[in-house]
């Protein structure tokens, strides 16, 4: 019967070891590759090189394709403050702006709520709450697009009470 237990803890441990040497084998593997995309510079040129260069859109071609929300108001996540807020939202081309131009009333203005009920005034004030809400709002709506994407999203006019 002795016998039997030191038999079980000695497969015991020699499975537990085993196990910590394939996570230790797996973790050095990921390891070693994050570090040879760790140089950033390295992997600016490399992002850098698959772009291909495009023409920037004249102001009448940004202009056509521009969706322009005014007066949004709801309130924040306190529930003692309140935004009212335009947007101006930049397609790709002339299809994403008939699209987008479909799904204002119901998803987009839906969306851009439900982002606004879950953030505190802290966190939408200056320019970096500003980014943030923008930055926010187009990781939320680019997925509902088809036929193009956003590709610029500029707060017009906001009021933060």
């Amino acid at each position: 019967m002795f016998k039997n237990r030191i038999f079980i803890l000695a497969v015991s441990i020699l499975i537990a070891i085993t196990l910590i040497l394939v996570a230790a084998f797996v973790l050095w593997n990921f390891m070693d590759k994050s570090a040879s995309s760790a140089n950033p510079a390295d992997a600016a040129k490399t992002a850098a090189s698959k772009v291909k260069p495009t023409k920037p859109p004249t102001a009448a071609e940004v202009q056509a394709n521009t969706v322009i929300i005014k007066d949004i108001l709801t309130n924040l996540s306190s529930n003692k403050n309140f935004v009212k807020l335009s947007l101006a939202f930049e397609m790709e081309n002339a299809k994403a702006k008939t699209e987008f131009d479909h799904l204002v009333e119901s998803t987009v203005k839906g969306t851009v709520v439900r982002i606004l009920a879950d953030v505190n005034p802290e966190q939408i004030q200056g320019s970096k709450g500003q980014d943030f809400l923008t930055s926010t709002l187009l990781n939320k709506l680019n997925p509902l697009m088809q036929d193009g994407k956003i590709r610029q999203i500029w707060i017009t006019d906001m009021v933060l009470q």
